[in-house]
């Protein structure tokens, strides 16, 4: 069972206000030449993957890793117009530590840490937090995913807007994102009629 360490009730009054402008997303994007330089090479990296591995080409899912868990690192991403969708906030894997520092990643199974590396979005199914999406993991850095029940869902914790510089809540491995945008990740996953590509990376 996933278990979360909940961030204190005020996190959730520092919540600031997100546009739902695609404009405005990719220009708070660009402002920041480095994470964007990065965020638009993964997207060409997973683009070629797509059409080579017969995944959705049109759309993918980008998790940045270095950016601070209260700010949104959770990127929808348009492969076809090269630019950000949508973003939201999403939590990392404590560790098994009461609250991890920091980052640490595992792959093995009982570990509670996030798992880096590139994920096929599998079938959807109602488990202990509701509606889920099963995780296969393709890379020797993620590919117990499936054994370690890490799954793509949401939970109350995650508020629906940035609340930096508070820290976000913590998971045992899953990237677990906010109601709201799992709405959304959900009609993409849903609608396609390919895998979905979801890359976790430093």
């Amino acid at each position: 069972m996933i278990i979360f360490i909940l961030a204190a009730s005020f996190y959730w009054f520092r919540a600031t206000h997100k546009t739902s402008s695609f404009a405005s997303i990719n220009a708070e994007v660009k402002s920041q030449p480095a994470a964007w330089l990065k965020l638009h090479g993964k997207a060409i990296a997973a683009k070629r993957f797509a059409e080579q591995q017969q995944y959705n080409s049109n759309v993918c899912f980008l998790i940045d890793m270095t950016i601070e868990s209260g700010q949104d690192r959770f990127f929808i991403y348009d492969l076809k117009k090269d630019s950000v969708l949508d973003a939201g906030l999403v939590t990392h894997g404590r560790c098994n530590e009461e609250w991890l520092m920091g980052r640490k990643y595992s792959n093995k199974v009982g570990s509670g840490c996030t798992s880096q590396g590139r994920y096929k979005v599998g079938k959807s199914y109602n488990g202990t937090f509701g509606l889920a999406y099963k995780l296969h993991g393709l890379d020797t850095t993620n590919n117990n995913a499936f054994k370690r029940f890490v799954v793509l869902h949401s939970h109350e914790c995650v508020p629906e807007n940035e609340i930096d510089p508070m820290p976000l809540c913590q998971s045992d491995g899953c990237p677990t994102v906010s109601p709201g945008f799992l709405k959304k990740l959900a009609s993409i996953i849903d609608q396609s009629a390919k895998p979905v590509l979801l890359w976790i990376y430093e």
